[in-house]
């Protein structure tokens, strides 16, 4: 039988993996983006290319949003686009932690329809595909039954905690923190944690793979406002993001203050 695109996205997942892999103990050169956009490696290059030549390989007809590849308006018009990020979590990676992930999703009329979110160092892989729920290296994943933000386990950066963004004081939670905003989703959709939440502005090779593994694991994603998120958009930046517990969403959504 042809190759799914879930099957695809995991290939390509455990293919950048080694390639990161093979990279381990060289030096890093690393290079400071254009308008303080973060640091980039030649790993982080390398498996761009693996997952670019592994992906549109096999589906090239399909659109390509990639963090480390030049924007390309043909995307706009594919009859489905690649959304990925070849290492999310690359100050992590620099640093030599293990929590950075590889974040591929496949979008089609603005709505992930396969993701694989890889640790290639802790060989777990979180998959989903519309309709058919989301899984971690093939146990299913449910979320948490939080429903009161006090006492919640929300994973968020501390300047999310600020109190101009709340109505009144903000809630009595226990903030954790991990890098890569993919994994985040992930451990919101593994049931680990209740929520993740980030009131910037998010790219969406961070977070459409994310979403779509909460989303099938049965958790709720909005846009900081609540709207729903729509990706391969011309500007690929979403409103930030709030993912929760279902019972959890509402009542933190309904706790943040205007954006």
């Amino acid at each position: 039988m042809p190759e799914t695109d879930l099957e695809l996205l995991i290939r390509a997942a455990r293919a950048a993996g080694q390639t990161v892999r093979d990279l381990l103990g060289q030096p890093l050169e690393i290079e400071e983006k254009d308008d303080g956009a973060g640091p980039v490696t030649q790993a982080d290059l390398a498996a761009n290319a693996t997952l670019e030549r592994v992906l549109r390989g096999a589906r090239p007809d399909y659109g390509w949003l990639s963090e480390e590849s030049p924007p390309d308006s043909e995307r706009l018009s594919a009859p489905a686009t690649f959304v990925v990020d070849p290492i999310d979590g690359t100050r992590s990676f620099i640093q030599g932690d293990t929590t950075w992930a590889h974040s591929l999703a496949v979008v089609r009329d603005g709505k992930p329809v396969a993701a694989a979110v890889y640790l290639p160092m802790r060989d777990r892989m979180f998959s989903a595909a519309l309709g058919q729920g989301a899984d971690l290296n093939g146990a299913a994943l449910v979320p948490s039954v939080a429903h009161n933000p006090d006492g919640a386990r929300v994973l968020a950066a501390k300047p999310a905690l600020a109190a101009e963004h709340w109505k009144g004081a903000p809630p009595e939670l226990y903030r954790h923190y991990r890098p890569s905003l993919a994994y985040r989703l992930c451990l919101v959709a593994e049931g680990r944690f209740d929520a993740m939440l980030t009131l910037r502005p998010s790219w969406e090779w961070d977070i459409a793979a994310g979403t779509l593994i909460c989303q099938e694991a049965g958790a709720r994603v909005t846009d900081r406002t609540g709207a729903p998120l729509r990706f391969n958009n011309a500007d690929p930046r979403t409103r930030g993001i709030l993912a929760a517990a279902p019972g959890l969403h509402g009542p933190l959504l309904a706790r943040l203050g205007p954006a």
